[in-house]
């Protein structure tokens, strides 16, 4: 059993992410505040046309950052000292505290994809709340046959945030690992749209595939001698292709849908370029056995 506590992961009730301050709580809503998360003070007034097309902007792009951010809204007409006391000339300002002190700050309205940018920025201050080392730690197990382990670890990263790509990802091939794939096809298959074209989903959705064929595989042996009698029969060379990759010789198996490829590509609608890129999507991005077979691919299709 493996126990897993993420910190500072968890989002924020949208009721805590945006707030209005006053002199009386403006040091515990922001400069204490922003030792947790950095803090976005937005200074605005009821007679101020460009602030009432800024701060819903900025409200819009701090709930969006899903915690990573806080914003605190102070009224200058109500709180004269604080405006004094950060010089504030001209509305809208808006500073941006984090760690106690002010990082960052605009002055006048900016448009959505430059409050985007502004947000975002100050969101990385923040870093991930140790979901990055957690996924780390989980690859290693599953790498390593933990798979049992490793699901653990990804679920839990799953319920800190569960549009996470790489953990849901990482979780279906962890019920791949250990049998269970009609629990990774539901998982996959429910993956939320925002990530459900993601690589990491997008592997798993291969590996599965893959996993499901290794199920029907027939004799290497068999198939071996089946070609020799007769190299031109393709569907011997297609169904050895899997067999082989069902014993983990996916090298040798990249090696015979080339060939099959090589000798018909259009055999079975182009059966052999497809179940090809279905393994290189399965491999891990940059690995050397993909990086070869796509060159070795192109070249037979570009020649």
């Amino acid at each position: 059993m493996v126990e897993l506590s993420l910190g500072g992961g968890a989002q924020a009730p949208a009721r805590d992410l945006i707030k209005d301050t006053t002199e009386a709580t403006f040091m515990a809503d922001v400069v204490d505040a922003s030792q947790e998360v950095p803090v976005i003070v937005d200074f605005w007034a009821p007679w101020c046309g460009p602030c009432k097309t800024l701060g819903p902007a900025l409200e819009a792009a701090v709930k969006a950052a899903g915690g990573k951010v806080r914003m605190v809204k102070v009224n200058v007409d109500e709180n004269q000292t604080i405006a004094a006391q950060l010089r504030i000339q001209s509305i809208p300002t808006v500073y941006a505290f984090h760690q106690g002190r002010p990082v960052d700050a605009f002055q006048g309205a900016l448009p959505p994809s430059e409050l985007k940018t502004f947000v975002d920025k100050l969101a990385a201050l923040t870093g991930d709340g140790g979901l990055g080392e957690a996924l780390e730690e989980a690859e290693r197990m599953l790498a390593e046959g933990a798979a049992a382990d490793a699901a653990q670890v990804f679920a839990a990263i799953l319920g800190e945030q569960g549009d996470n790509p790489a953990a849901l990802g990482g979780l279906a091939r962890a019920h791949i690992a250990t049998g269970q794939l009609d629990q990774a096809e539901a998982l996959i298959n429910n993956a939320p749209a925002a990530i459900a074209q993601a690589k990491e989903v997008e592997a798993a959705r291969a590996q599965l595939a893959l996993a499901r064929q290794a199920a029907d595989a027939g004799p290497v042996d068999e198939l071996r001698a089946a070609l020799a009698a007769d190299p031109d029969d393709h569907q011997a060379r297609f169904d050895l292709a899997q067999a082989l990759h069902a014993q983990g010789e996916v090298e040798a198996a990249i090696d015979e849908l080339l060939e099959l490829f090589r000798r018909d590509r259009d055999w079975q609608d182009g059966a052999a370029r497809a179940q090809l890129f279905t393994i290189f999507d399965a491999l891990k991005p940059g690995d050397p056995l993909a990086q070869k077979g796509r060159r070795r691919l192109s070249s037979m299709i570009f020649a």
